[in-house]
């Protein structure tokens, strides 16, 4: 949802169109593959400048100190994250028991906490918690903190378009 906001918004992803669009993410899911080996290979930050780029934040400490980030971190409710999760698992025919919810609710939750910790001690990297939830329900004053955040120049009337509630499907 955020990086079709973006992108209607009047930026380019930086994207390879490896992963296409599917019964999971219809618009598709804006990333780069590049970005999975960031800690051997960083050269396409430089193509990245002035981009925006879809990273998990499993890898946001892989990114080199010698670049200044703008980072829009999404948040979603943790039951909607593992709903989501398990139906693409059955989407794909991967077990879904493997690990029990309360456990990966547990380890995503520490994850989170460590690496919002590991942001606040950056100072090349300023960041913008966004709630997901809140984007869905008041899109345009979500998008109004997204533009004042990258500069005020985006077209917030087409971002707040890009918004659809009826991709909310995932739901506890």
């Amino acid at each position: 949802m955020m990086m079709s906001a973006l992108v209607a918004g009047g930026l380019q992803a930086l994207t390879d169109n490896i992963r296409t669009a599917d019964e999971d993410n219809p618009r598709g899911y804006f990333e780069l593959e590049k970005v999975k080996e960031l800690d051997r290979d960083n050269s396409w930050l430089e193509d990245a400048r002035g981009k925006v780029v879809k990273i998990i934040s499993a890898l946001l400490k892989r990114l080199p100190g010698q670049h200044q980030y703008k980072i829009i971190f999404m948040r979603r409710n943790m039951d909607e994250i593992l709903a989501s999760q398990k139906q693409m698992l059955i989407r794909r025919r991967e077990p879904t028991d493997k690990v029990s919810d309360e456990r990966m609710a547990e380890m995503f939750t520490k994850h989170l906490r460590d690496v919002e910790a590991w942001l606040e001690k950056q100072s090349n990297m300023d960041v913008l918690y966004v709630s997901y939830n809140e984007m869905l329900d008041n899109p345009a004053l979500s998008i109004e903190m997204i533009n004042r955040f990258l500069g005020g120049a985006l077209d917030k009337e087409k971002m707040t378009s890009a918004v659809d509630r009826k991709l909310h499907r995932q739901r506890r």
